[in-house]
């Protein structure tokens, strides 16, 4: 018993840090920003509690139905596409032939500084008027001197497309499971005549469809806090003409240009409801489409 006992305590013992930051980075901040949501706060002044008038202020907020719109786009197409384009890549890259590792590689890493400021400046310069994309054009034929990025009508598509591009841990995750499919199953589909295609919807992404899921569920939560390319190719305003005003980057600038931290919280509430009830949505969907083999 004094073992078990030593054990348990040792156990919780290596948890504090964990537990240290939930409570201090996580829980406390929560609770804090819940509070100021109700409050007029301008991080310089106490707050002013003045109830629900931040949520009221910001159903009228024109700007704040614009950002709504524009993560709506950027995450309903930005994602699926994402996961299409993972998917296929994956099948592609199942086998194990010489170099394949090197492209698994190249790849993934996307992944890795795909958000970072870095790629979002390099984003805006393969955009702009004399950037590269610019230049393939005009190698094949096609005049261009449009800036991309500068447009109101395609600079939210180039950040869809660096969105997309993103797509290698999704990629990793979905090898992973693609290995766990046993041969028989391909063996025996192969003898009763079934061609690839057919393999790959009778079999293969009915049996992937708990790691689609998963990425589904990961990639859009993701995608709806996404706030990097914009803030870096927008110069932090959101342009041109809000075209790339995502809902992160507009509690963004509520909160560390005009100081309205409270209406910031009262934004970052409901970005949190939003996110909740789409998962929501997804786990009660999955019932029709996710296939658990038991």
């Amino acid at each position: 018993m004094n073992r078990r006992r030593i054990e348990a305590r040792t156990g919780y013992v290596f948890m504090i840090p964990w537990l240290a930051g939930f409570f201090l980075l996580t829980l406390l901040p929560m609770v804090v920003s819940g509070y100021l949501s109700f409050t007029d706060y301008d991080m310089f002044t106490t707050p002013t509690f003045i109830g629900i008038k931040n949520f009221q202020t910001m159903f009228a907020d024109k700007k704040f139905i614009g950002s709504i719109g524009v993560t709506f786009k950027y995450v309903l197409v930005g994602v699926p596409l994402q996961i299409v384009f993972a998917l296929l890549l994956a099948v592609v890259f199942k086998c194990n032939r010489r170099a394949v590792r090197f492209y698994r590689a190249a790849y993934y890493l996307p992944s890795l500084f795909g958000a970072s400021i870095a790629v979002a400046i390099l984003w805006r310069q393969i955009f702009n008027k004399t950037g590269l994309y610019n230049m393939v054009l005009n190698m094949l034929g096609v005049p261009s001197t449009k800036n991309w990025i500068g447009s109101p009508d395609t600079a939210l598509n180039t950040l869809i497309i660096l969105l997309i591009w993103q797509f290698g841990a999704t990629m990793v995750v979905f090898l992973a499971s693609l290995k766990q499919i046993p041969d028989e199953l391909y063996e025996a589909a192969t003898i009763d005549g079934a061609s690839k295609v057919r393999q790959f919807f009778k079999i293969t992404l009915p049996l992937l469809t708990p790691m689609v899921f998963f990425n589904v569920v990961m990639s859009f939560i993701s995608a709806f806090q996404s706030f990097t390319p914009a803030y870096i190719v927008s110069a932090g305003t959101g342009g041109p003409l809000n075209a790339t005003m995502f809902y992160s980057l507009y509690l963004y600038i509520q909160g560390f240009t005009y100081f309205k931290m409270g209406y910031a919280s009262a934004l970052g509430w409901v970005l949190l409801i939003i996110i909740a009830l789409f998962t929501s949505l997804l786990f009660l969907s999955s019932k029709k489409w996710v296939y658990h083999n038991s």
